[in-house]
């Protein structure tokens, strides 16, 4: 038989450094933690590439228009404790059923009411924030099944269901050209409902879920800076990834005046690029350690923000904006390859903490967006920002790195 990280009966097994990454966990589930959070992260930026139509219907302000693909962002940021919450008191699969259902029903009762004003998008945008908020299931869904020198892989394959913002972007407007854009939200719900059915029957609680604790308890890791500096990492890494993804259709239809359409494949494009290097990112960090990846991480993206703020011609932008994105996936990887050697005992909370913090980033960027449009007529000074916030992280980064790799005994590159 082979040997695996948890026996069959759910007991500790001897982790083997020599097992191989597919023999090591449970394929099912990671395939089944991959496929919700594709399909959730669809749904969760539906309204960026929606905007342009939606905007133009209601008649929306730029700062309103930053807003409302905001709200999902920060919607799903603070669900995302919630979520972490009840991965360790209900387990993980249960608790992505119920955030499923919620997000279904949601876009069903949207698409048959209709929405006709900018409080509609918000509201919508909370609901659609349950769908962000799966990051904090699906990856520790994954996590539980596999050892620690497989943490990167496993979480970075999990976590490439962020690629689904780029389905998004391909087929949305595409589908609102052809039905109109309210129609887009009730067809979204077929494929969430075929996810779903795949989803429960693929699915598998990993045996060594730590056991249930008082709802104080896991707020512990809060008192311990390294949770917060993980937050701060990844505030910077995954907000810069979903702030742009939400924000581009916009960036690209004012900026260059592009149809949504078009603008939907140049926005696909570049979170493409983001989404394929995800678990490369926490490969790399698994050889490398995820420290040394950061750090080269933010400092790229600064610089491709930067150039992004002095672009002037569509290629350039399109250049500088998929060098970031390339930068900010593997930067999610690495986070979450540091994650699990830290609090792997509170991998749950942890990940809906340092996921909302990655949220909270994401609604900083895009509402930021719209409102230095709307007051300085350019979307360079929320860009310029974004970019001293990537090397403020890397100031971060090299202040703790000594530290981390002197306390922190893994058996796996920190």
């Amino acid at each position: 038989m082979a040997t695996t990280f948890w026996d069959r009966e759910g007991q500790d097994a001897a982790p083997a450094a020599a097992t191989s990454f597919w023999k090591a966990g449970h394929t099912p589930t990671l395939i089944a933690a991959f496929l919700y959070f594709d399909l959730a992260f669809m749904v969760w930026v539906l309204l960026g590439p929606l905007a342009p139509m939606i905007s133009k219907t209601l008649m929306l302000t730029p700062a309103e228009k930053g807003l409302m693909v905001a709200t999902p962002t920060l919607a799903g940021a603070l669900l995302r404790v919630v979520n972490g919450l009840l991965v360790d008191r209900i387990g993980p699969k249960l608790s992505g059923a119920i955030s499923q259902l919620i997000v279904i029903a949601g876009l069903f009762t949207a698409w048959m009411t209709g929405i006709d004003s900018f409080a509609g998008t918000l509201a919508l945008g909370v609901i659609l924030g349950f769908a962000g908020a799966s990051f904090a299931i699906a990856l520790p869904l994954a996590s539980r099944w596999y050892p620690p020198e497989h943490q990167g892989k496993a979480m970075g394959l999990a976590g490439m269901g962020n690629s689904g913002t780029v389905l998004a972007s391909l087929f949305a407007p595409v589908l609102a050209k052809m039905f109109g854009w309210n129609a887009v939200l009730g067809l979204a719900c077929i494929p969430l409902a075929i996810v779903f059915v795949l989803y429960m029957v693929m699915a598998k609680d990993a045996p060594n879920a730590p056991a249930p604790k008082k709802i104080v308890d896991y707020f512990q890791p809060l008192k311990q800076a390294d949770a917060w500096w993980l937050m701060a990492f990844y505030a910077v890494t995954f907000g810069g990834f979903v702030g742009l993804a939400a924000s581009l259709p916009i960036y690209f239809t004012d900026q260059f005046g592009l149809t949504p359409i078009v603008a939907g494949y140049c926005t696909a494009g570049c979170v493409f690029a983001g989404s394929l290097v995800r678990p490369m990112g926490g490969a790399l960090a698994d050889r490398i350690g995820g420290v040394k990846a950061l750090m080269m991480v933010y400092v790229v993206a600064a610089l491709a923000l930067t150039g992004v703020s002095q672009a002037t011609g569509l290629v350039s932008a399109l250049g500088f904006f998929v060098l970031a994105m390339l930068a900010l996936g593997t930067g999610n990887g690495s986070v979450f390859q540091l994650v699990p050697q830290r609090f792997q005992a509170e991998i749950g909370i942890m990940t809906g903490l340092v996921g909302m913090a990655g949220g909270i980033g994401g609604f900083y960027l895009a509402s930021s967006l719209g409102l230095a449009k709307q007051l300085t007529g350019s979307f360079a000074p929320g860009f310029l920002i974004f970019a001293g916030l990537a090397m403020a992280a890397f100031l971060g980064v090299a202040l703790v790195k000594a530290k981390w790799r002197a306390s922190w005994k893994t058996g796996a590159r920190i």
